[in-house]
């Protein structure tokens, strides 16, 4: 054991954005806080960094639009530099050598979209119409109908925002829970009873269910429907995807709801204004600094332990880390009640996700939408029906991964200069599905290589210059995930987003209100309530309550 190196406050395990945003908020209220990050740079799986000469990139995360207003403000990203800007589009899904569906834009929310027309006659049509035009080529029915759909969502989407800043009941616990417990169902109450029954069916059917009720035609049910297999190891036809459907429209980009945009310089410019403003308010940041273990004597945490055996005290110890490593590998098991282990033993982390990015000389050409144009700024989605879908996953469950595999492509250096050289380009591919958990017990190191040439034999087939252009390249598999960034299983969830894991169960009911089993001891993570992406919720909420209970010490 090394002479321990300070005392805090608060400790913080992780240096991911949740962590630094906790982080920001514990020092505003005066607490001394320092953080502790295993890898080089603090960001965690939001980190812009180079992987090939010249060419820099979002590493893993990749796609701005949960990232909430609060803490936008609270933390003043914009004046550490941050900049956010819409995709012009939202989606582009090539369906074949002459089919393509466009859908979404930067003109307004879901109901957004893109202008088409002839510019010659000076006939422009934008927003929700647009799209309109877009999805009657295939059926009017669901042109007539993605308006009704469109308002359904939003209205659902609004009862999640409204939770998202609330600390979730704590089953068992005191009047505190009940009255929280009662704010909730006092929302839905306020719900005509057909709004009760789509919040209904989104936190509990298969997103494919509900899109085969709405519409009728594949390609607008497989732009709609991808957004529920994102990240999710499963089919849209599993029961519980609407909610993971749910969970990706309910963000914003300034100020429009539903957009997906870019940050200028990467996922990294909003960590590094996060770290920046963390630093400005006294926080200690800690780099290569992994820590070993949580330091716990008879029901109460006291510090952390570093790998290098330097122990920092600490009155808080905070987990910015999957709750699986927390409890399996950082705490003391026979701290732990035996039924709560079991519990996070059996929490479900798998994601199914292969990520890449690539270097490119010269843009990719679609067949079915020749050059340069708004949809090279979309989110461009090879995967034309939600029975491409399913098939890609128990392709995956079955052999590994898919064969035909679904995915999505990003050309974030089309809107932002500084990732590429003059004339070059960064393409980001997000794939799916990738099993954590090969079968006969192979390894993840030794079929990563195909693995790539499938992907980008996957995109080449629509655009038939792109694997000849690709300069470089970098692929993380669910192995690379878990071990660089900590994402157990390839989860980039922190936990799979099931109806078992979200809210008051999130990660295990009891613990659902960011406080761990051990006195002092809290959660911060994706691992809680509301979940993954880069929103900065379960910081925000983390700190709330690791205060509450500091004035409650202070007053007994």
């Amino acid at each position: 054991m090394k002479t321990p190196i300070g005392r805090f406050d608060a400790v913080i395990i992780g240096g991911g954005h949740n962590g630094l945003v906790c982080a920001c908020y514990l020092a505003k209220a005066g607490l001394s806080v320092a953080v502790f990050e295993r890898r080089g740079i603090v960001g965690g799986a939001a980190v812009t960094e180079e992987f090939h000469p010249g060419f820099r990139n979002s590493t893993a995360s990749y796609t701005v639009s949960l990232l909430h207003p609060r803490v936008l403000r609270d933390l003043r990203l914009a004046e550490h530099g941050l900049r956010i800007i819409e995709r012009p589009l939202s989606n582009f899904l090539p369906l074949s050598a002459q089919s393509y569906l466009k859908v979404g834009g930067a003109s307004g929310g879901n109901s957004a979209g893109h202008s088409v027309g002839d510019p010659s006659v000076g006939i422009q049509i934008t927003g929700c119409a647009a799209t309109q035009a877009e999805v009657a080529r295939f059926s009017t029915r669901d042109a007539d109908a993605l308006p009704q759909y469109y308002a359904m969502l939003d209205r659902v989407a609004d009862v999640l925002r409204e939770m998202l800043l609330e600390t979730p009941p704590n089953v068992g616990g005191g009047i505190h829970d009940l009255f929280q417990t009662w704010k909730v169902g006092g929302r839905l109450k306020r719900l005509a009873m057909a709004e009760r029954r789509d919040v209904l069916d989104l936190f509990t059917k298969s997103a494919g269910e509900i899109l085969d009720r709405w519409f009728e035609s594949d390609p607008i049910k497989a732009a709609l429907g991808f957004d529920s297999i994102v990240g999710n190891f499963a089919s849209p036809y599993t029961p519980g995807s609407g909610y993971v459907l749910l969970h990706h429209v309910f963000g914003e980009v300034n100020g429009k709801r539903g957009q997906w945009g870019h940050a200028l310089g990467g996922m990294g410019a909003i960590t590094q204004a996060m770290a920046a403003e963390a630093i400005s308010r006294g926080v200690t940041l800690f780099t290569d600094a992994a820590v070993s273990r949580v330091l716990s004597a008879n029901g109460r945490v006291y510090g952390i332990a570093l790998a290098d055996g330097t122990e920092v005290l600490a009155e808080r110890v905070i987990g910015n880390v999957n709750p699986k490593l927390l409890y399996l590998q950082l705490v003391d098991r026979k701290a732990l009640d035996g039924d709560f282990l079991r519990r996070i033993e059996a929490y479900r982390c798998v994601s199914g996700t292969f990520r890449m990015n690539v270097a490119l000389d010269a843009l990719p050409d679609f067949t079915c939408l020749r050059g340069d144009g708004p949809h090279l700024r979309s989110g461009i989605i090879i995967a034309p029906s939600l029975a491409y879908m399913e098939r890609a996953y128990f392709d995956a469950r079955l052999t590994g991964w898919s064969r035909e595999p679904i995915v999505e492509m990003l050309i974030p250096s089309l809107v932002d200069a500084s990732l590429a050289p003059a004339g070059k380009h960064v393409a980001s591919l997000f794939c799916q599905h990738a099993n954590p958990q090969l079968p006969g017990g192979a390894s993840w190191d030794a079929a990563k290589q195909e693995v790539e040439a499938l992907m980008i034999a996957t995109v080449n087939r629509h655009a038939p210059n792109f694997a000849a252009s690709v300069i470089g390249r970098r692929a993380l598999s669910p192995l690379d995930l878990e071990r660089d960034f900590g994402l157990v299983g390839g989860d980039i969830f922190h936990g799979s987003l099931a109806l078992d894991q979200l809210f008051s169960a999130r990660p295990v009911l009891g613990h659902g209100h960011y406080r761990g089993p051990l006195k002092g001891l809290y959660m911060c993570g994706a691992g809680t309530h509301p979940g993954g992406g880069v929103t900065g919720v379960p910081g925000h909420n983390a700190a709330r309550e690791i205060l509450r209970d500091a004035r409650r010490r202070m007053e007994s």
